[in-house]
This record gives C-alpha cells, structure tokens and sequence, in this order.
C-alpha cells in the first residue's frame, strides 16, 4: 500500500497531497483581491512554484492545469501572465472554464496536478 503525505492540512482541504509520484495542488487563489486578473494569475503561479517546490516538484513536471476565470472576459490577462510563467515545451494539458468563484473579488483560480 502506498502512503499519502498531506501538507498544510486544514478543516476543509490540504493544500497539497502527494500519492506515489503524483502531487495534487488544491485550487490556488490569489491574496490580493485588489489585483485585476493577470495580477491574481500572476500571484497564484508564484504560489504553485512554491507549493510544488515544497515536495521536489516544479513547474516543468506539471501534467494538467484547471483554470477557473469569474468572467471570460478576463481570459486574455489571465494567459498573459500564464504565458510568460509556463516553460516553452512543458506545456500541460489544460483546460479554462467560467465558473462563479468564492467571492466578486476572485478573479482566477488555478489548480494543477504534477508529477515528481
């Protein structure tokens, strides 16, 4: 049987949960609320590096990404700060879908599964 390591456990979610060699991120949000969506993006990628630095892992092992914007309209801004973070040929499989978020001021969320 194989284990499974949690970090940052709390009452609802674990930040992150590795099984095997497979680490799963909750959904990533942003702290600052006041950003506009490519400024959130750009928060929310600096919080996956570390939280997959946490268990060996980086941002060229990442396998699928789920992005969650509150509005379409917010696509474009999202992927610039995405294109300038995802390396070039380590692109994952990935998917962008609308999706009402926690609050109005939640512009993007943004969870990935990577290898190790």
């Amino acid at each position: 049987m194989s284990s499974i390591k949690r970090l940052h456990v709390g009452p609802r979610l674990s930040e992150v949960v590795v099984h095997e060699h497979t680490v799963y991120l909750a959904g990533q949000i942003a702290d600052n609320m006041s950003a506009d969506a490519e400024g959130q993006a750009r928060e929310i990628l600096a919080s996956i590096d570390r939280l997959l630095g946490e268990v060996g892992s980086d941002k060229t092992k990442i396998l699928s990404a789920m992005i969650f914007v509150s509005d379409m309209r917010h696509f474009a801004a999202m992927n610039r700060s995405w294109d300038a973070w995802v390396p070039k040929g380590c692109t994952p499989a990935r998917a962008t879908v609308e999706a009402r978020l926690a609050t109005p001021a939640h512009l993007v969320e943004i969870k990935v599964i990577a290898a190790l």
